[in-house]
């Protein structure tokens, strides 16, 4: 079963849902353009510090805007039903910002996680987080794997 895939107004009505009934909820977000097994050791080490995770898919404009042109590969409705298709994944929802900020305020999570080419103290959300009494949290492996390096291999001629 698919995690629902929700606009901004959904999640917070679903999230006061969650957060009566004592659960904590954790948010993550990225462009996840072309899955690779970085992304799944990071939704699963952020699932892990929280009873609800909720990814936010950066829109097809912000990852132009953060990758550069020819980027996604995806359209953000597709990258976000393969995320919600994973196991980990309570939650769903696109985000048209260039960064996650607005939503951070807006759902207030518990934590905010981060993978490990971050520190929490150089998130660039952290002072969001902080203000609302959030937690950042750095999860994943360490970061040697990329969208880009995985373009990069795919470019390469075949030998």
């Amino acid at each position: 079963m698919s995690a629902p895939i929700l606009d901004r107004q959904e999640l917070i009505r679903a999230l006061e849902r969650e957060r009566a009934s004592g659960k904590t909820v954790a948010l993550t977000n990225g462009c996840f353009d072309l899955i690779h097994v970085g992304h799944v050791r990071y939704l699963r080490g952020a699932a892990a510090v929280a009873d609800v995770l909720v990814v936010a898919i950066n829109g097809d404009e912000s990852v132009r805007e953060l990758k550069g042109e020819g980027r996604p590969f995806v359209p953000a409705e597709e990258r976000a039903e393969i995320i919600a298709a994973l196991g980990e994944v309570d939650y769903v929802t696109i985000f048209e910002e260039r960064t996650v900020a607005p939503l951070l305020r807006e759902i207030r999570p518990d934590v905010h996680c981060k993978g490990t080419d971050y520190t929490p103290e150089t998130v660039p959300e952290a002072g969001v987080v902080r203000e609302y009494g959030g937690e950042v949290v750095i999860v994943g492996d360490t970061k040697n794997h990329s969208t880009s390096e995985l373009i990069s291999k795919l470019k390469r001629p075949v030998s």
